[in-house]
C-alpha cells in the first residue's frame, strides 16, 4: 500500500479519536453544569432561604387545605374541622380568641438541621432521635397543624414532628393515637372551676397551683376586696384566668329587692376597680345568692353564671369534706363548680386534692367563657348554670349554635325550657348557697340536673355575710 494513503488513513483515524474525546468532554461538562444547577436551585438555595427566614419567594410557606376530618364516616367532621372557635361573645375570656385553625403549613426543608437530612430526600415518613416527620414529594414538610396523608389525619408540631395524645387548638382538643392517627371518638371532658368573694389572703396559693398545672379558672371578685391586691388580680390575667364580677360588697339583700340603679352601680364600681387593678373590666358576672332578674341582667349587659355543683365549702369548712362533696356530684362534661377562695379549707381542697385529681382523671379545667366557646355557645346577657350536652341539645342554653330557635332565653341548665325568671325577689334566701354564714345548709339547691330554672323563693341571707376575715 502506498505510504501516502496509509498516512492519510492514520490522520483521519486520529481526527475521529480527537472528535470522540472532545464530545465526551463536552458531554461531561454539560452534565456537570446541569448537576450544579440542580444542586444550587434544589438544595443549596432552599437551605439558605430556610436559614435566613425564608426570604426567597420560592421558599414562602403556603397553606395546606387539609381535610381535618380524615376519612371518618361517623359524622366526626365537625370534631376536627378548622373552625375559628368564635362561638364566644365579646365578653369571653382571652383564650377563646386564640388562633384555632387546624390546617398545617408547608415548609421548604425539614428540620433545623436540614443539611443532615439531604441524604433522605425521598417522600414519605422519616424518623430521627426527636420523632417522626413526613416529607412530601417536593421536599416540603408540615408544621403547626393537621394534614391528611393517605386518607388519615395527623398533627404536626412547630418543628414538623408528628404529635400523639391530646392536641389543643384554641379552646378545643383533639386526640391522636400512638400511631399518630386522629381519633374523633375521643372526647376530653371540660369543667369550669369558679371561685367567689376574693381576692383574699389564700388566692395567691391557689394561683400557684393554677400555674403549676397550666389550667384556667374563673374568679368572681368583690370590688371592695380588689384594692390592695392588685398584683394578685394582675397575676390572674397573666395566667389566663377569667375576671368575673360578684358585685362591690355582696349586699345582704338579694338584687331583685334593690332598685335597678343600685344594682348597676354594684357591678359598675367593681368593674372600675378591676380596670384600675389590671387594665380590664370583668367579662362575666355572678349575682350574690344567684338571684337576679332579667331586667337587671339586661341593664348590666353581661353573661351571668350560676353553677351545676355547689361545693358547700362555705358551710363544711373542711378540705376533705369539700373534696368529697364535689367528687360525689355530677362532674359531667360542661359542669360549673362553685367554690370560694376566701376560705383556707376551700383553697387547700382545690390545691392539694381537687385540681390534681381532676387533671389526673383527664379533665381539662377552663374558664366559663372558654367552656362556652368549646361548646359553640355565644354568651348573651342571660343566666348559665352548665353546658352539659343534654342542656345544649334540649335548647336550654342561650346562644347555643345548635339550637333550632334563636336561643334568646336565659338558661341555667335545668329541665325546664322556661328559665328566664331567676328570682322572684322574695326575702328569705335560705335555699341558695352563696358562701355566707347563713344557717341554711344550701343543700336544697339542685346541682342543675333537675331544677326548674327559677331561684327557689328568691329570699336573701340573714346579713351575716362571711368575708373570710376570721380565717
Amino acid at each position: 500500500m502506498d505510504k501516502r494513503v496509509l498516512r492519510e488513513r492514520m490522520r483521519r483515524k486520529q481526527q475521529q479519536l480527537r472528535r470522540r474525546r472532545m464530545m465526551k468532554r463536552i458531554t461531561c461538562v454539560v452534565a456537570a453544569i446541569l448537576l450544579l444547577i440542580f444542586v444550587v436551585r434544589g438544595v443549596i438555595l432552599p437551605i439558605v432561604n430556610h436559614a435566613g427566614g425564608g426570604s426567597s419567594k420560592d421558599a414562602e410557606t403556603v397553606n395546606v387545605q387539609a381535610n381535618t376530618a380524615g376519612t371518618s364516616t361517623d359524622n366526626s367532621t365537625e370534631d376536627a374541622s378548622a373552625s375559628s372557635d368564635s362561638g364566644s361573645s365579646d365578653s369571653s375570656g382571652d383564650s377563646s380568641s386564640d388562633n384555632s385553625s387546624t390546617d398545617a403549613t408547608v415548609m421548604p426543608v425539614k428540620g433545623s438541621a436540614a443539611a443532615d437530612k439531604l441524604s433522605v430526600m425521598t417522600p414519605g415518613w422519616h424518623e430521627d432521635s426527636t420523632g417522626k416527620w413526613y416529607q412530601n414529594p417536593d421536599g416540603t414538610y408540615y408544621i403547626n397543624g393537621f394534614a391528611e396523608i393517605d386518607g388519615t389525619t395527623y398533627s404536626f408540631d412547630e418543628n414538623g414532628y408528628m404529635q400523639t395524645g391530646w392536641v389543643e387548638k384554641g379552646v378545643k382538643d383533639y386526640y391522636f393515637n400512638e400511631d399518630g392517627s386522629y381519633d374523633p371518638t375521643q372526647k376530653r371532658p371540660m369543667i369550669a372551676l369558679t371561685f367567689d368573694d376574693g381576692p383574699g389572703e389564700y388566692t395567691e396559693t391557689l394561683l400557684d397551683t393554677v400555674e403549676k398545672y397550666n389550667i384556667h379558672v374563673t374568679f368572681f371578685m368583690l370590688g371592695q376586696n380588689v384594692e390592695g391586691r392588685e398584683s394578685t388580680v394582675q397575676r390572674m390575667v397573666q395566667l389566663g384566668c377569667e375576671i368575673g364580677n360578684h358585685t362591690w360588697d355582696h349586699p345582704s339583700q338579694t338584687l331583685p329587692n334593690m332598685d335597678l340603679d343600685s344594682v348597676v352601680q354594684e357591678f359598675q364600681k367593681t368593674d372600675d376597680e378591676l380596670v384600675k387593678a389590671c387594665g380590664q373590666a370583668a367579662t362575666v358576672c355572678r349575682a350574690p345568692y344567684g338571684a337576679i332578674t332579667e331586667e337587671q341582667m339586661a341593664a348590666v349587659g353581661k353573661p351571668f353564671f350560676m353553677w351545676s355543683t355547689d361545693s358547700l365549702d362555705w358551710k363544711l369548712m373542711d378540705a376533705d369534706a369539700d373534696y368529697n362533696e364535689i367528687m360525689n356530684s355530677d362532674l359531667s362534661d360542661g359542669s360549673i363548680i362553685l367554690m370560694h377562695d376566701i376560705h383556707e379549707p376551700s383553697v387547700k381542697c382545690a390545691t392539694e386534692k381537687l385540681i390534681p385529681e381532676l387533671v389526673n382523671e383527664g379533665y381539662k379545667l377552663v374558664t366559663v367563657s372558654e367552656l362556652a366557646a368549646a361548646k359553640d355557645v355565644t354568651l348573651q346577657s342571660a343566666s348559665y348554670s352548665d353546658f352539659w350536652d343534654s342542656s345544649l341539645q334540649a335548647g336550654r342554653v342561650a346562644g347555643y349554635a345548635g339550637n333550632s330557635s334563636d336561643s334568646t332565653d336565659s338558661s341555667d341548665g335545668s329541665e325546664s325550657s322556661d328559665s328566664t325568671d331567676v328570682s322572684d325577689g322574695s326575702s328569705d334566701g335560705s335555699d341558695v348557697s352563696d358562701g355566707s354564714d347563713d344557717s341554711s345548709d344550701g343543700s336544697d339547691y339542685s346541682d342543675g340536673s333537675s331544677d326548674d330554672g327559677s331561684y327557689d323563693d328568691g329570699s336573701y341571707d340573714d346579713g351575716s355575710y362571711d368575708d373570710g376575715s376570721e380565717e
